[in-house]
């Protein structure tokens, strides 16, 4: 499986033949402006909630590539009010069958509003379980008991959580996380962009290591395999 980070929480996984782009935040970003965001590619969008660092391309990317954008189901009424009517409604809990695999949705620990100050519905994250790959992407969130669920349901190869603490879990937090869901490697996200979530990367990456678990931070616009 190929992953490439596009800073903050945005990042493209290539799976099953598709490219799943999730929470688009780029042309804002100023630590990503080597990336052309016209130049993204997506068959599906998942947006885990509706702040504007999760959601602010997610428009353009949509009607220019047609990709089904999958989110809570006030996001989907959202987006179709901006013209984006290729939309698949989701909520915590609920999973779906699509081309790639099977997603659910898990609870996070977090808040959801729109852009225009409109309700976003519950945050997420999501499982997303294959014959290639399952992982867990958290969404932003705080460190919760609720992930020690996700092992009932699957068995997670990685997990891509936020790390810049302050809105979210810091890294200590995260390798917690990682010992809930069980899983050994794990991508960190949601650092760096703004000054209240700047890290030690080099601390995070040994405070992981120390613990047995490898802790990536790709670069932007870098892709790797995972």
């Amino acid at each position: 499986m190929q992953f490439t980070y596009y800073g903050q929480s945005c990042f493209l996984v290539e799976l099953a033949g598709k490219k799943i782009l999730f929470d688009p935040f780029i042309t804002p970003n100023p630590l990503a402006k080597n990336i052309d965001v016209n130049k993204i590619n997506a068959d599906y969008i998942f947006i885990s909630h509706g702040h504007a660092d999760h959601i602010a391309d997610c428009k353009s990317i949509a009607q220019r590539t047609n990709a089904l954008v999958v989110c809570s189901y006030e996001i989907h009424e959202w987006l179709q009010k901006q013209g984006v009517t290729n939309t698949h409604p989701m909520n915590t809990g609920g999973k779906w069958k699509f081309d790639f695999g099977t997603v659910k949705c898990v609870i996070a620990q977090h808040s959801s509003g729109l852009p225009d100050g409109s309700y976003g519905g519950n945050p997420m994250g999501f499982v997303v379980m294959s014959d290639e790959k399952t992982f867990y992407y958290s969404g932003d969130t705080a460190l919760t008991l609720d992930m020690q669920l996700i092992t009932a349901w699957s068995h997670v190869n990685l997990a891509i959580f936020p790390i810049g603490d302050n809105f979210t879990m810091d890294y200590i937090d995260a390798e917690k996380a990682a010992d809930f869901v069980d899983v050994n490697v794990i991508i960190g996200v949601h650092y760096d962009t703004f000054d209240y979530i700047k890290i030690d990367k080099q601390a995070a990456i040994d405070h992981f290591s120390s613990r047995g678990k490898t802790l990536l931070l790709p670069a932007i616009g870098e892709t790797i395999e995972v």
